[in-house]
Order: C-alpha cells, then structure tokens, then sequence
C-alpha cells in the first residue's frame, strides 16, 4: 500500500468515527427524553441554537471528509482489485 491510500483510509476511519459521535450528540427535536435532558443542561435558548449550529457545521465537515476520502479510494481501487 502507498501512504497515500494509508492516509485516505486514516481519513475514512477517523472521519466515520466523528460522524457517528458528532451525530449522536445532536439534541432530538421532539418532546422526548433527549429534549428534556438538552433542555436541562442549556439554560438559555440562544446557547442551544449556538451549540445546535456548531454541531451541525462539525457534522458537515466530517461527512464531507468522509465522502472525499471514500469516492478517491473508490477510484484508486476499483470494483475487485484488492488482493
């Protein structure tokens, strides 16, 4: 393997790890358990849309990253080269 494709793979781990975390801890939109626990922790609505909109630019940033990282290991190894 090159250290390019090491890199890219690097990329697609750290950046599938960040989506999943990142993911899960945005805040439900509902009237749930997850509305009452984020509800609890921010005292101001102004903090939530704060914290909301950082956590969605983070969570864009990783999935971007991750789709990059997977389309330019899609084209380095296509369909059945992988031995």
């Amino acid at each position: 393997m090159t250290p390019l494709v090491i890199i890219f793979l690097i990329l697609l781990v750290v950046s599938g790890i960040g989506l999943i975390v990142f993911i899960l801890l945005h805040s439900g939109k509902g009237t749930g358990i997850s509305d009452m626990i984020a509800s609890s922790v921010y005292s101001s609505q102004t903090g939530t849309s704060i914290v909301e909109k950082n956590l969605d630019r983070i969570t864009i940033v990783f999935a971007v990253v991750f789709l990059v990282s997977l389309l330019v290991l899609m084209v380095i190894y296509p369909h059945g080269t992988i031995q």
